[in-house]
């Protein structure tokens, strides 16, 4: 799978996640309606079928290179949906952990 594939397939689970997760902290930490919880729920259960899109041999790496682009989408989640702008730690913190991903699903012998 080329890797542009496998990056746009992470962005879109890392949105589904962040969203289903904060449909979740909007009901309990926002006093939001209880219903905010079904479309949270669809949206993990889209969040964990993208992973499975991830073209590598064993469910570990896939799932441990997300989560250095679940930590960059939540940054921008920040940002973006709560109006809270990063730091310079927090984008310095992104960028190491996207590198530690990048090596993870690239790294010698690697098929994604």
């Amino acid at each position: 799978m080329p890797t542009l594939q496998t990056g746009l397939i992470y962005a879109l689970a890392a949105l589904a996640e962040i969203a289903g997760c904060f449909s979740f902290w909007a009901w309990l930490r926002l006093d939001k309606s209880a219903w905010w919880v079904a479309p949270g729920m669809v949206s993990l259960a889209i969040f964990a079928w993208l992973l499975t899109l991830v073209d590598t041999s064993a469910a570990g790496r896939a799932f441990a290179a997300y989560g250095g682009v679940y930590i960059a989408a939540s940054l921008i989640w920040l940002w973006s949906v709560e109006g809270a702008r990063p730091d310079r730690w927090d984008v310095i913190g992104a960028a190491i952990c996207l590198v530690g991903a990048g090596l993870i699903l690239v790294g010698p012998g690697r098929s994604a």
